[in-house]
C-alpha cells in the first residue's frame, strides 16, 4: 500500500497491529489474505472452533471437483494467509475494547492484550467478546420460550462497516452464509472496505482508496502504457476533476504516484508467471496425500516427472537393500537357497 506523510490522518498513537481478525475460519482467512497483501500488519486469532469444522466433507467449494475433506481445506487457509503475512495464534479472545481516542485493545485466554487499529469480527456463532463496544449490537430473542440475547446480525452494513469506526463485522451478519466459499468472499469484501479506510487515513480519498488486488500480464502493457506519463494522463482524467484536494497540491501528487506505482507492480514477466506456477503447485501438493497423488498419476507422466539421476539412485537403493536382506538370510541358521521366486513361508 502506498504510503502518504502529510496525512489528515496521523495520530500520536501506537498500535501492535494495523488489523487484528477474530476467527481463522474462511471469513477470517480471506480477510486476513487481503489486508496482508496489501501491507497492513495483520493478526488472525484461531482457537479451532470454525463452524467449518462440523462440516463433514466439502463438497461445492470451488476448484475441487471431487470435493475436499475439512482439515485438508483448513490447513490451506492457514498457509495461504501466513504466506500472505499473516500471523495466526491459536488463542481465543475474550474481549474487546475502545481505546481512549481510536483503536482497540483484544484481550485473549491466555497470551497478552494487543492493541490494533482496525478489528474484523469472524466468528460465525459468537459475538460475546465484542460485547461493551456497543449495546445496540445485540437484539432480544425467544428461544425455547426463555429471552436471550444474541448479536444483531443486521448491526453491520453490507461492507462489513459499522458504527463504530474501525470495527468490521464479516460474521456474524445477515450477509455472511453458511456455505464455506460464499462466507469467504464476504470476508474479501469486508477486508476491501478496512483496506480502503487504511488508504483514507493515509491521505487517499474514496474513489481511488478501493484498488483492486490482482496480476497481470507484462504483454498487456505496451504501446503508449510503457509511458509512464499517460499513467500520470490516465490518473488526471479519472480522478483530477472530482478530486477533494486541489489536483496541484503535494497530496493529490503524492497519491497519484502511489496509485500509479501500485498499478505498475502488477505486471509480472512470461519468466515469473512460470516460477509462481510451479511454486503454487508445490505448495499445493505439499498438503496431499502422497499416495493418492500417486494413484491418481499414470506411471508413465510419474517417470517422466522425476530425474534419470533420482531414478537410478533409487534403483540402486533398492538393488543394496535387497543384496543386504539376502546377506542376512544366507547367514542365518537353516538359510534355503532358491532360484526362482521367492515363495511364501508360515
Amino acid at each position: 500500500m502506498g504510503a502518504i506523510d502529510d496525512t489528515p490522518g496521523d495520530t500520536e498513537f501506537e498500535f501492535d497491529r494495523d488489523v487484528v481478525i477474530v476467527g481463522g475460519g474462511p471469513a477470517g482467512c480471506s480477510a486476513g489474505v487481503f489486508c496482508a497483501r496489501d501491507g497492513l500488519e495483520t493478526l488472525i486469532y484461531d482457537r479451532g472452533r470454525s463452524s467449518i469444522r462440523r462440516c463433514a466433507y466439502l463438497e461445492n467449494y470451488l476448484g475441487f471437483p471431487a470435493g475436499i475433506d475439512v482439515e485438508t481445506l483448513y490447513e490451506l487457509y492457514h498457509d495461504h494467509a501466513e504466506t500472505a503475512g499473516c500471523e495466526i495464534r491459536a488463542d481465543l479472545v475474550e474481549s474487546v475494547e475502545r481505546r481512549d481516542g481510536e483503536g482497540f485493545r483484544l484481550t485473549p485466554q491466555e497470551g497478552d492484550p494487543v492493541t490494533a487499529r482496525r478489528v474484523i469480527a469472524a466468528t460465525r456463532y459468537d459475538g460475546e467478546y465484542l460485547r461493551g463496544l456497543d449495546d445496540a449490537m445485540f437484539e432480544t430473542h425467544v428461544y425455547d420460550g426463555e429471552e436471550r440475547e444474541r448479536f444483531d446480525r443486521e448491526y453491520p452494513d453490507r461492507d462489513g462497516s459499522t458504527p463504530i469506526e474501525g470495527l468490521y463485522v464479516a460474521s456474524p451478519s445477515a450477509e455472511a452464509d453458511m456455505q464455506a466459499i460464499a462466507a469467504a468472499g464476504r470476508g474479501a469484501r469486508v477486508a476491501r472496505r478496512a483496506i480502503a479506510d487504511a488508504r483514507i487515513d493515509e491521505g487517499w480519498w474514496e474513489a481511488v482508496a478501493a484498488g483492486v488486488d490482482w496480476v497481470r500480464r507484462d504483454a498487456e502493457r505496451d504501446g503508449e502504457w510503457t509511458d509512464r506519463d499517460r499513467w500520470v494522463e490516465h490518473f488526471d482524467e479519472h480522478y483530477g476533476a472530482d478530486a477533494p484536494v486541489d489536483p496541484a497540491s503535494d497530496r493529490y501528487r503524492r497519491v497519484r504516484e502511489a496509485s500509479i506505482d501500485e498499478s505498475l507492480a502488477s505486471y509480472i514477466s512470461p519468466a515469473e508467471i512460470e516460477t509462481r506456477t510451479a511454486t503454487g503447485h508445490e505448495r499445493l501438493a505439499s498438503h496431499l496425500d502422497p499416495e493418492r497423488v500417486v494413484a491418481a498419476l499414470p506411471t508413465d507422466a510419474l517417470l517422466e516427472s522425476v530425474p534419470d539421476e533420482d531414478l537410478l539412485a533409487a534403483a540402486a537403493a533398492i538393488e543394496s537393500g535387497g543384496s543386504d536382506a539376502t546377506s542376512e538370510t544366507d547367514g542365518s541358521a537353516g538359510a534355503v537357497e532358491s532360484t526362482g521366486p521367492a515363495e511364501e513361508v508360515d
